[in-house]
């Protein structure tokens, strides 16, 4: 099964803060993902 979602290379910054590096990731169907941080607080971005 094929990938409905891909990201390469994802980054997310906030002024001088980054807060997302080089993520790279696939979801395919019928996956369910989280992205947790190092607090273990989901990410809204």
């Amino acid at each position: 099964m094929g990938a409905i979602l891909e990201l390469e290379r994802l980054k997310k910054s906030f002024g001088g803060l980054v807060a997302v590096n080089s993520l790279t990731f696939a979801v395919r169907e019928g996956e369910i993902l989280g992205f947790i941080g190092p607090n273990g607080a989901g990410k809204t971005t």
